[in-house]
């Protein structure tokens, strides 16, 4: 396995086991945000060991303060970003936002209830962050529960099916002159919590069938940074090394 998957399920074993549906909204909430910080952590953790100093979030000590989420200066106001690596000569570089729906709604018995209020807050924070640093690398994760690629009916798609339909608008922003609204690299991603491997499974956005390594999604956006910002950084077998 691939340092950040070991890394990925290490973290989500300290999650813990996932409430049942009938837990209270509080558990559920709850819940949602110890996967966001858990993965969060994560990925820092490996972008740090990619060369991507001072990455957020950290345990203290590692970068010299606190090591919490960054509240990052935007076009649109200040807003609070999951994962980042900002610098004091170029600001942010690089930032993910992580997303999770785990839960089915109690009415629909599907998991599309808050599809749209989170495609909302992901593109909000695209925006006000694109505006102020329009070569920063944006990505976004957009966890779900794996019975989102199966809660089909004769009548509709599945909300995997749908997301990806609904979201393929918002990536492949390939020009820092591009639509602010855009994320640089989008993917959804299918969580089986209880699972004892092979937990977590990413689509890029546009995909539905074809399964990205979370490695090569992490090759990926440490590429198109060193891309943004070739007069500081080059990419070397998928680290970021200083010119």
């Amino acid at each position: 396995m691939a340092r950040i998957d070991d890394l990925l399920d290490a973290a989500l074993d300290r999650v813990g086991a996932k409430p049942p549906d009938t837990a209270s909204q509080s558990q559920k909430k709850a819940f949602s945000e110890r996967i966001s910080q858990a993965v969060a952590e994560a990925i820092a953790d490996e972008l740090r060991h990619r060369g991507l100093d001072g990455a957020r979030p950290a345990p203290p000590g590692i970068t010299g303060d606190t090591g919490a989420e960054r509240r990052m200066a935007g076009g649109i106001g200040a807003k609070k970003v999951d994962v980042t690596w900002a610098t004091e000569e170029s600001g942010l570089l690089l930032g993910i936002s992580i997303k999770t729906i785990n839960y089915r709604d109690a009415r629909s018995g599907n998991f599309q209830k808050n599809l749209t209020n989170r495609r909302g807050d992901m593109l909000i924070e695209a925006v006000t962050l694109h505006r102020r640093f329009p070569y920063a690398v944006l990505a976004a994760l957009f966890f779900l529960d794996e019975g989102a690629a199966r809660d089909n009916t004769g009548q509709r798609k599945s909300t995997f099916e749908n997301a990806h339909r609904r979201l393929a608008l918002f990536t492949g922003r390939d020009d820092p002159a591009g639509r602010d609204e855009q994320f640089e690299e989008f993917y959804l991603i299918l969580l089986d919590i209880a699972a004892k491997t092979n937990r977590i499974r990413a689509f890029a956005v546009g995909d539905l069938h074809t399964s990205v390594p979370m490695e090569e999604v992490l090759d990926r956006l440490v590429e198109l940074v060193a891309v943004r910002n070739p007069d500081f950084y080059e990419c070397v077998n998928g680290r970021v090394v200083r010119l």
